[in-house]
């Protein structure tokens, strides 16, 4: 199983000495991948009766640029979008920042999407909230065919392109994997994903999402174990006793790979993120 560090925005600051800092860190210690969350845009919640989750004040780095710059003071790590969301970005400018992503990073993106939840960002980027799960679908066959060919044509409900390609192309299918736990997201993953990023305990419910994944790759033909996972290990939300058994749980449902978060755990300080995953890895590999 594969070990990554989530990226600690929304607790790392502006600073670029500082991102550097901690990205240079943890691939020293030696984790396989960073993965970053995505938001474009904070909501005010102070006319916003009952709204939870992000606000103006989350800091969140714009996650391509962010990735060309870890791109170029790194080596070996993967990059991880965990999750892009897709549909209220332009489906052919994805492709184009992705792929050069990936080139300039020697082929180290996997792009993580998913359909999001904040319908603020969706209106003032201009799409269609309620259309997004059916537009995610299409999206990921779009992007497949961007990067495979130098000139495309597609006719879709959402994207038109007409005798165009990108250039440079990625020269590989950039991995596409897929977040969330509702039922119409796992049978996606499990027909066209290449994996699936669960943010649950290692439990029965996680097992029967799991086989609803191997069942749906099964019906379209695809071979299940064909089909990463890679589980989230929040450092604050389990007792710090119990981190390697949740791993080791996830390990023996068949995850690929593992990433862990260390915001919220109380940390004031960015080398504070850089040091707790310094000391955790040993205790997970």
């Amino acid at each position: 199983m594969k070990i990554g560090a989530v990226f600690p925005q929304l607790e790392i600051g502006a600073d670029p000495a500082v991102v550097r800092e901690w990205t240079t860190t943890v691939e020293a210690a030696g984790y396989n991948h960073v993965l970053a969350y995505d938001h474009v845009l904070g909501a005010d919640p102070a006319n916003r009766p009952g709204w939870t989750g992000y606000t103006d004040k989350s800091l969140f780095h714009e996650v391509f640029v962010l990735f060309g710059y870890l791109a170029a003071i790194t080596t070996t790590l993967e990059l991880v979008t965990g999750v892009l969301v897709l549909p209220q970005r332009q489906t052919a400018l994805v492709a184009k920042q992705a792929a050069e992503v990936d080139i300039l990073s020697g082929g180290r993106l996997r792009l993580g999407v998913g359909i999001g939840w904040n319908q603020v960002e969706y209106d003032a980027l201009g799409v269609p909230f309620e259309k997004r799960g059916a537009r995610l679908s299409q999206q990921v066959d779009l992007l497949r065919k961007l990067w495979a060919e130098p000139v495309i044509s597609y006719d879709g409900t959402f994207d038109h392109v007409e005798q165009a390609g990108l250039n440079p192309l990625p020269g590989r299918e950039i991995p596409i994997w897929f977040g969330g736990g509702a039922d119409a997201v796992l049978r996606r993953t499990g027909r066209i994903g290449d994996g699936w990023m669960p943010q649950s305990a290692p439990d029965d419910t996680a097992r029967r999402q799991l086989a609803l994944i191997r069942q749906a790759a099964e019906d379209a033909g695809r071979d299940p174990q064909d089909i990463g996972v890679e589980a989230r290990l929040t450092l604050g939300a389990v007792p710090e006793q119990d981190w390697r058994a949740f791993a080791d749980a996830w390990r023996a449902l068949g995850a690929t790979h593992l990433c862990v978060n260390t915001m919220n755990m109380g940390l004031s300080r960015p080398e504070e993120h850089a040091q707790v995953l310094r000391e955790v890895l040993p205790k997970l590999s």
